[in-house]
């Protein structure tokens, strides 16, 4: 199960992620709105394990510290991008570190360029990329540590990979596919 929450001033995509068997759930992106969060997961009788961030920009990170010590779960996100937030996470994920959640595995791909610890979280048939791609453009590259040639290096080497029918789940913005941006989205032609 996919539930999105469009949360905070920068209409910020956070995903809860669930296996409807066991219940279990990640919480990926919380940029604000902690409560509105924490009263999702209740109501959908989801247990949740982690706090996954995909970069440490604000507007993904906003609600993670509340989060955490009102539901008591670790925060995970890339040691790069440590010196974004203003919180230590419990967990420093890295590519081809193991993660599940129920009976789904977790892949995690680093994707820099967007910020240097941007990563992706990859389930079967879904990847969740933070502000990597999105429909129809690509994350920017003019903040501190953004590089537009790696971020198109990303897009080309862990994303599109993954297969055109794999859906893409960005952090602004409606979902799309691989295939779809293949296809159509300029950033992309002739990858």
């Amino acid at each position: 199960m996919v539930r999105k929450i469009v949360v905070g001033p920068l209409q910020t995509n956070c995903y809860i992620i669930a296996d409807e068997g066991s219940h279990e759930g990640v919480i990926i992106d919380p940029g604000d709105e902690a409560y509105r969060l924490e009263r999702t997961l209740y109501e959908l009788g989801i247990k949740p394990l982690y706090i996954l961030i995909t970069h440490g920009h604000f507007d993904h990170t906003g609600a993670a510290q509340e989060l955490r010590y009102r539901l008591g779960i670790p925060i995970g996100m890339h040691p790069m991008d440590t010196k974004l937030v203003d919180f230590e996470p419990d967990l420093f994920l890295k590519e081809g570190d193991p993660l599940r959640v129920g009976r789904y595995p977790i892949e995690i791909l680093h994707c820099p360029g967007h910020s240097p610890g941007s990563i992706a979280f990859y389930l079967p048939g879904a990847v969740f990329c933070g502000d990597v791609l999105f429909m129809g453009s690509v994350g920017r590259t003019d903040f501190p540590g953004g590089s537009h040639s790696r971020l198109i290096s990303s897009i080309r080497e862990k994303i599109l990979p993954l297969g055109d029918q794999v859906r893409v789940y960005p952090g602004h913005g409606p979902s799309t596919t691989v295939g779809n941006e293949r296809r159509s989205n300029p950033f992309l032609l002739g990858l």
